[in-house]
């Protein structure tokens, strides 16, 4: 089956998940939960990986730290990609551990010639250990760094050029980071290489509570219609991708979820047709 628009896919919901079949439906989990020798998540993930495809989406890879991917950690993903098979393995524009210590945030980095360097030589170590391309995912921001030498379209593009990885274009990211540093977002979609990218991702934001006029990616929302707006004519540009539907928190029922999958299925039908 070829993958069209797919969910997170939450414990909660592994009997639904399980039990439906739609025409492109994927499931996406991140690697981390799974990396195990055994247990009732991986009976679980295998029962889904017989009538689904899934796709690995990493946190905690770090891959702009200024230091090179744990090996331990590469060869746990490695091995939890050999046993599921997944069509796309991902990882985030990001850093998040320093000296040993991991922080539960995916944190930026200004992007000047040297990150550029580093981070396309952590994807390559990547890459080679994972014998495979990956996805990098562009971050959501929310103030100015100090020190940038590219745009992140540029940043991201050239990373591809380098290291043969693609990107996973997060829409919701995009929109959220427009709003909060002052650009257009369709300027930034526009600019991206459309041969790279190799899959979309949707999800909600919220304003921030301290009532400020800060968007958040929190996941934990529908998406909104102005991304909606934007992925549809992402798509029309590009072409259909590969699209999931991301929710973190607040996880409503599956049937709710599966509504918002079924639209972005519908935009990506309409797209190839």
């Amino acid at each position: 089956m070829t993958p069209t628009a797919g969910l997170g896919l939450k414990p909660q919901h592994y009997d639904e998940a399980q039990a439906r079949l739609a025409q492109g439906l994927w499931f996406e989990v991140h690697p981390e939960n799974y990396m195990s020798a055994g247990g009732p998540r991986l009976r679980r993930l295998a029962a889904i990986r017989e009538r689904h495809p899934l796709s690995l989406h990493g946190v905690g890879l770090s891959l702009a730290a200024d230091a090179d991917p744990d090996p331990a950690h590469l060869a746990a993903l490695k091995a939890l990609a050999d046993r599921f098979e997944p069509f796309v393995v991902s990882e985030h524009l990001a850093w998040s551990t320093w000296r040993g210590v991991h922080q539960p945030d995916l944190l930026p980095f200004p992007r000047t010639r040297a990150a550029l360097d580093r981070i396309a030589a952590n994807i390559g170590r990547t890459q080679d250990a994972l014998g495979r391309a990956i996805l990098v995912e562009n971050p959501s921001l929310y103030l100015p760094l100090a020190g940038h030498e590219l745009d992140e379209t540029e940043f991201l593009a050239e990373l591809a050029r380098r290291t043969g990885c693609g990107l996973l274009v997060d829409v919701n990211n995009v929109f959220v980071s427009a709003a909060n540093l002052g650009y257009a977002p369709e300027a930034y979609l526009d600019a991206l290489p459309a041969r790279a990218i190799g899959e979309i991702h949707l999800a909600g934001h919220g304003a921030d509570e301290g009532g400020s006029a800060l968007l958040i990616d929190t996941h934990a929302a529908p998406v909104s219609e102005a991304v909606w707006a934007l992925y549809a004519r992402l798509v029309a540009r590009i072409g259909p991708r590969p699209t999931l539907v991301e929710r973190d928190d607040d996880i409503p029922a599956f049937e709710v979820l599966m509504a918002e999958r079924d639209r972005a299925h519908a935009v990506l039908a309409e797209a190839g047709a």
